[in-house]
């Protein structure tokens, strides 16, 4: 194995089976991937690991996607304080919200997927896109595509913009802001909305997927029309959509942060958020209660994405990823990201994941690898709970 895939970096006793998982997946990505695993379990970093060329353990990368669970992790904590309701009409927050029909969706309904507010009829300019306070503006007067609580389909450029604004109103304070000084700075976490100028020597960019030819073919068969749901969802009725690859290569993306796609962070910061959301951390109390925890796991939103078309399990703003990986125990939260990174809290396990990787694994979403090393994450972290070793 060369030294390019062989990981780097450190595993607790127990955990070796881990590496040995990490480094089976580098040599069979071969010689450009470039990948960061991290797991604490009851708030104890037990995996650091790293590989790939131009890459570190504090490498940072667009995580997609995955900008959700920060987004989310905020308005659960928001809930938990009582500044907001899952109940209460979104419009009672934000009045402007209720044109075109908008006016009895609930946080819960948006939370979950079900609002129907997917994008624009015309789509966004790339510095839109990047720009949640433009996003939310131009959505207030959209009229939704589907009748709102009918069904479910992915919000997938949209949904942080859509709850950052409830924040603001409600607040006074940006999404991006509160998540700032409740979490990340507290927790020296590195995962931002709105990448610091002096991070940037830090980050690389993303790379394009290199699909087979079987692979090619299968993205072709599977291609949707600019004005079909996916296309409005995704972007593609803009005459100059961005690809959606290429977001965070975009310093303006980065700068702003927007809360659905916008974060860039290492696989660090994401285990890290999710182990201070669980457990005690440092002498801190975990950020969630359970009850929190558990209101937001909850399943709201499960069978056909009628975005997304397939099948796809939502809580509240957050993936229910025991549904994808059913080793997890019930109450498992979190998010995956485009290009492949993958990060969640496992309540009953005390485990928090967090995968980041460079290039976009095909087809998209959380990269395929995920489902091997979250079993060998989690089967080790299980026979240290039950040896005792673990405290």
């Amino acid at each position: 194995m060369s030294t390019e895939t062989t990981p780097r970096g450190t595993v607790a006793a127990g955990y070796e089976p881990v590496r040995e998982e990490f480094a089976a997946v580098a040599a069979a990505e071969g010689g450009d991937y470039a990948a960061q695993l991290v797991a604490h379990v009851g708030g104890q970093r037990v995996v650091d690991l790293w590989v790939g060329p131009d890459f570190t353990g504090s490498t940072l990368t667009g995580v997609f996607s995955s900008t959700k669970g920060a987004a989310h992790l905020v308005v659960a904590l928001l809930v938990q304080d009582g500044v907001l309701e899952l109940d209460q009409k979104v419009s009672h927050y934000w009045p402007e919200f209720a044109a075109e029909g908008k006016q009895d969706i609930t946080l819960r309904d948006l939370l979950a997927h079900r609002a129907g507010v997917i994008g624009a009829d015309a789509g966004f300019a790339l510095e839109e896109l990047a720009d949640d306070r433009v996003i939310a503006e131009r959505l207030a007067g959209q009229r939704p595509y589907w009748r709102p609580g009918t069904a479910f389909g992915y919000h997938a450029l949209v949904i942080g913009a859509l709850t950052g604004e409830v924040v603001r109103r409600a607040t006074g304070q940006t999404l991006h802001e509160v998540f700032e000084t409740r979490i990340r700075a507290p927790y020296d976490l590195d995962f931002y909305l709105g990448l610091p100028e002096e991070h940037e020597s830090r980050f690389r960019t993303t790379l394009p997927m290199l699909p087979t030819p079987e692979q090619q073919a299968q993205l072709e068969a599977a291609a949707y029309g600019p004005d079909s749901l996916p296309g409005i969802a995704f972007n593609r009725n803009h005459p100059e959509a961005v690809e959606l690859s290429e977001l965070p290569n975009h310093r303006i993306v980065r700068a702003k942060g927007p809360a659905s796609v916008g974060g860039v962070a290492s696989a660090r910061g994401l285990a890290g958020m999710y182990a201070a959301a669980i457990s005690e951390v440092d002498g801190r109390a975990p950020l969630l209660k359970p009850d929190t925890a558990a209101a937001f796991a909850q399943l709201h939103s499960v069978g056909y994405d009628i975005v997304a078309r397939a099948h796809k399990a939502f809580g509240l703003g957050f993936s229910a990823t025991v549904d994808t990986y059913p080793v997890l125990g019930q109450g498992s939260f979190g998010h995956s990201g485009a290009a492949g990174s993958q990060a969640f809290a496992d309540p009953r396990s005390g485990l928090a994941y967090g995968y980041t990787r460079r290039r976009f694994a095909f087809p998209g979403g959380a990269a395929p690898e995920n489902a091997r090393l979250i079993r060998a994450v989690h089967a080790a972290a299980v026979a240290q709970a039950s040896s005792g070793a673990l405290r």
